[in-house]
């Protein structure tokens, strides 16, 4: 099948046939022509799987033919809820691009810049508004945005709106949308609270699920290293080096932990760039530019940070850290299998990421191929000991090999400290009285 034979109108079909667009992919196919009858719709569909171009190609042509008049003011008539800034942007760039041969405007506002100049955008007028939740509720509650003519509404990667505590703003968005209108909610996996929500904004929805788990990884080369925690840094360094690798999107599960693997690599000379949500917008998007250029070799992300982050041709995904949901980890790796491409995907798991790697290769129903060749092989096969709570406090971590006279002296301590403590707040006067005393002394 061909976009042409599913009833698309002339303009939008020129902009795909510029873009080299010509067959769509499954999710497309089975979800354009229920959306351009108006029907809502339930997407189970992981990234890479053209599910925007599935929602952006229907609402341009089906508000193509709804354009107000020249001199008239424009509404927003459909509104796209999304994570994270770099998918705005992204969604963002999708519309114009496939309605560049049409008369509508498009809009995107997200928090982290000024939003001086998306209150300028809002006032000239949009028919497509696309919004992270946060920005979009500050503005609806300065009374700069107008939801009540939206007739096509987008909740996008849902389940990532959850797991970055967004519901609670989805739900005061939708309350100030209308009732009556045409709901389409896309999320990668199905959870009980976005089955609960779809239950409650779809209205005998269309529902799709595309590419399962074992069709987006059978494309990408897998590869595990069993390494300790403190050799990763050089394990990354060998494998930067030491192989072909045009291009990798390296992901840690901390802010923190992708600042330092940059620092590392630019001491060892490797081009390398962090993007994650402590980074301004205009750092996130150069970091971004650069990469997709290739002026930087290495793009060091948060799995927040990535969402939305499209880039042609990666060949390698580094799982520094393993992440600790499983589906995440399909998501990570699927950044180097797009369209049909294949890629490499590198995992790093050290002695206490092994029940993540069970619970992901049990996701994926096989085993992940071992690396025999490791210049840096596990040596701890202990894991790390929590830390142990007391009543009233958190101690520090206490190592289990400690002797039972090394922990009595630890709560003597303590209790010595507790005891000199009531003792100066009992006594606190006569404390006073002495300073006082040794300040006359003085003069």
């Amino acid at each position: 099948m061909q976009f042409k034979d599913l009833d698309i109108i002339p303009e939008i079909l020129k902009a795909l046939e510029n873009e080299k667009y010509i067959s769509p992919t499954p999710i497309q196919e089975q979800a354009i022509t229920p959306l351009l009858k108006g029907r809502d719709l339930l997407g189970c569909a992981q990234t890479g799987t053209g599910k925007t171009a599935a929602f952006a190609i229907p609402i341009i042509q089906l508000l193509s033919n709804e354009i107000e008049p020249i001199n008239q003011h424009r509404v927003i008539k459909s509104l796209i809820l999304t994570p994270t800034r770099e998918l705005a942007i992204q969604i963002f760039e999708s519309f114009r691009t496939y309605g560049q041969f049409t008369n509508l405007r498009y809009g995107v506002i997200f928090g982290g810049v000024s939003q001086k100049p998306q209150e300028q955008v809002l006032s000239y007028g949009i028919d497509i508004l696309i919004a992270t939740p946060g920005r979009l509720n500050d503005l609806l509650n300065q009374n700069l945005v107008d939801l009540k003519n939206v007739k096509i509404f987008v909740l996008d990667e849902a389940d990532h709106m959850l797991d970055m505590g967004f519901i609670h703003d989805v739900k005061k968005i939708t309350a100030k949308i209308p009732q009556k209108k045409q709901t389409l909610l896309f999320s990668a996996t199905m959870p009980s609270e976005i089955l609960k929500m779809a239950d409650s904004v779809l209205v005998n929805p269309v529902k799709i699920t595309v590419t399962p788990v074992s069709s987006t990884v059978d494309l990408i080369q897998q590869k595990l290293y069993f390494v300790d925690k403190k050799n990763k840094q050089s394990l990354l360094q060998h494998i930067l080096n030491s192989q072909v690798i045009t291009s990798a999107l390296v992901f840690t599960r901390t802010k923190h932990g992708a600042d330092r693997v940059v620092k590392e690599l630019m001491r060892e000379n490797i081009s390398a760039a962090a993007i994650h949500g402590n980074k301004s917008q205009t750092a996130r998007q150069t970091a971004l530019e650069d990469f997709k250029s290739r002026k930087t070799r290495v793009l060091v992300a948060t799995d927040i940070a990535a969402r939305g982050i499209d880039i042609d041709e990666l060949s390698h995904v580094i799982n520094f850290e393993l992440p600790n949901i499983s589906e995440t980890y399909v998501h990570r790796i699927g950044r180097t299998g797009r369209a049909g491409f294949g890629g490499v995907a590198i995992s790093f798991c050290d002695i206490n990421e092994e029940p993540f790697l069970k619970d992901i290769q049990a996701l994926l129903g096989k085993k992940i191929p071992v690396v025999e060749e490791n210049p840096y092989p596990m040596m701890i096969f202990t894991p790390e000991p929590k830390a142990i709570v007391s009543f009233n406090r958190t101690l520090a971590a206490v190592p289990t090999a400690k002797s039972k006279s090394s922990r009595v002296t630890n709560v003597q301590k303590v209790k010595e400290k507790r005891n000199q403590r009531d003792f100066y707040r009992n006594d606190g006067d006569e404390r006073t009285s002495r300073k006082n005393k040794s300040r006359k002394n003085k003069f």
